[in-house]
């Protein structure tokens, strides 16, 4: 038999920010028992997914294997995390584990998703550990920005990995635990093969801020405002959502969240204890009798997503609710590259209106990523005997293994569907699988491969035409007759395009050959290339075309 291996495969978050899925494996090779880490989504834009609601990790590899898949642990309840696994669960049918917070948010995609929350089990904090075939898995408390973040101590016949999750060092976060190096300096002694580690702000160089540092600078901008205050942030960072709330009663407003995920976060966070007591909250039909200068909302949005509530407002009213001239509107948040023209859409809409906006500024803003600094410090600290990157876009995973080397450790980066072989002297990667992208698109999913995403594209940027005419025998029976979409209704002939295709196309049918008419792909052919070349000649583009052949038989 073989030597046994063990193994790392990243089939998303390696190579891009978002939709994270790793896979480790011990055992001969082909052979190996898996574990899953984390089942996540990353969002569409309409240049590159039209239509798209989610997009998912491709997990054709796991599905192939299931029967070989011991557990699925899930880091903390970020939707690039944790989005994925209530629709990607009945492919692999093992159970999946989660700390309390996480849990109770897993179990909610499982229900949306019309799965058994049973199948989420809710688990301890190190040093509990979770036995799965030949691994022994603990979750090791992390602070980020959501709570009850961890990251995994991985034990293995081969070595101990310590997977980090995302991750910063802060020792106030506010809510949910603080970054306890004693503990972590516990949990990882002795022999460690491998830290894959979070490689998000590899090229910030100061050391990381903590939450407790935006109190005193959100209280004051709020008690200083005039009118009524608007604050956005990710509805999932709870320690920012309390903040913003605890600012608001202390300048003595009364306080309304609006969007359904920001509700969902908070009511989670106190049922599960990670809040003892959140600040007191109004209703939108109480908030819409108040003083416009005595009513601070708190909305989600923070991304320019334009059905969250921040979009809404800037598009007019919400739930009875709206913007007026003198009002302020805080972006407690970073724009996530990609999402820049939503979020400029908004604050346009915002600035029309003659709303004073606050954004992109660090005094109301920290990230919940470990910056350079910090990623050497946890470096020093686990001292691996490698170092993988994880959660980054290439260039964050190549700049982070630069830094691991620079330092004296032996590094590699290692991209979705590289498999990389930890057990030997060096990390190494022996072969690759498939680890493309999985739409959902309405109720279903679909392969990125599969052409309906890139039909669509097609469609936007180029129009359709359809073509139908009726054939008996070889003549055709009338003339043919044309319908458009998303195209000019004249073109240079100052026609009206349909007219101008509809004469000749119907000249083609007069000329057509017997031979050619009884031929309906023959028909259909010269139908496309005259359409393309009419409609280029008259408006300077090539739609897609559709014909429809009707034949009568007699």
């Amino acid at each position: 038999m073989s030597k046994n291996r063990l193994i790392y495969l990243p089939l998303g978050g390696a190579g891009e920010i978002g939709m994270n899925a790793y896979v480790y494996g011990y055992g001969a090779p082909g052979e190996e028992r898996l574990i899953v880490v984390d089942l996540g989504v990353t969002f569409p834009d309409m240049d590159t997914t039209p239509g798209v609601n989610l997009i998912l990790p491709d997990i054709g590899f796991l599905r192939d294997n299931a029967e070989r898949i011991e557990a699925i642990f899930i880091t903390h309840a970020h939707e690039d995390h944790v989005g994925a696994v209530g629709r990607l669960w009945p492919d692999l049918r093992a159970p999946v584990y989660a700390r309390s917070f996480t849990g109770h948010l897993a179990q909610l995609k499982f229900e949306e998703a019309g799965q058994d929350p049973a199948n989420v089990e809710i688990v301890g904090a190190w040093p509990e550990r979770i036995e799965a075939g030949p691994f022994k898995v603990a979750f090791l408390p992390v602070s980020h920005s959501i709570p009850e973040s961890a990251a995994l101590v991985i034990d293995t016949p081969a070595g101990r990995i310590v997977h980090t999750g995302d991750f910063k060092l802060d020792t106030a976060p506010g809510v949910g635990e603080p970054w306890d190096e004693g503990l972590w300096r516990e949990a990882t002694k002795g022999r460690v093969r491998a830290l894959v580690c979070d490689s998000t702000n590899v090229f910030s160089h100061h050391p990381g801020r903590s939450e407790a540092e935006l109190k005193d600078p959100i209280r004051k901008l709020v008690a200083a405002a005039p009118h009524m205050v608007v604050a956005t942030t990710f509805a999932s960072n709870v320690a920012r959502v309390k903040t913003l709330a605890e600012a608001g009663l202390a300048a003595g407003r009364s306080v309304c969240l609006l969007g359904r995920a920001m509700r969902r976060m908070v009511e989670v966070a106190e049922k599960t204890g990670v809040v003892d007591a959140f600040p007191h909250t109004i209703t939108p039909e109480d908030a819409r009798d108040l003083p416009r200068e005595n009513l601070m909302l708190i909305v989600t949005g923070s991304q320019g997503e334009r059905r969250a509530a921040s979009a809404q407002l800037s598009r007019g009213k919400y739930l009875g609710l709206e913007m007026n001239e003198g009002d302020t509107f805080l972006f407690s948040s970073k724009t996530i590259p990609g999402n820049e023209r939503g979020v400029i859409r908004t604050m346009n809409a915002f600035s029309e209106m003659g709303v004073d906006i606050v954004a992109e500024d660090d005094r109301y803003h920290v990230s919940g990523h470990a910056n350079r600094p910090d990623l050497e410090r946890v470096h020093a600290l686990v001292n691996p005997e490698c170092v993988i990157p994880m959660h980054g876009e290439h260039r964050h995973l190549r700049e982070h293994a630069k830094l691991a080397e620079a330092n004296g450790r032996v590094s590699l980066v290692v991209v979705n569907g590289a498999v990389c072989d930890l057990t030997g002297a060096r990390p190494h990667i022996v072969e690759h699988v498939e680890a493309e992208r999985v739409y959902l698109d309405g109720d279903i999913l679909i392969g990125a491969l599969d052409g309906v995403v890139r039909d669509r594209i097609r469609l936007a940027l180029n129009g359709h035409v359809m073509v139908n005419v009726i054939l008996e025998g070889n003549e055709a029976l009338g003339e043919p007759w044309v319908e458009t979409m998303g195209l000019p209704e004249t073109g240079r002939s100052r026609a009206a395009l349909v007219d101008v295709l509809e004469q000749d196309l119907g000249q083609f049918l007069m000329r057509a050959k017997a031979r050619t008419l009884r031929d309906d792909a023959a028909v259909e052919d010269e139908l496309v290339r005259i359409t393309k070349k009419v409609t280029q000649d008259e408006i300077g583009r090539k739609p897609e075309v559709t014909v429809v052949v009707s034949r009568l038989e007699g």
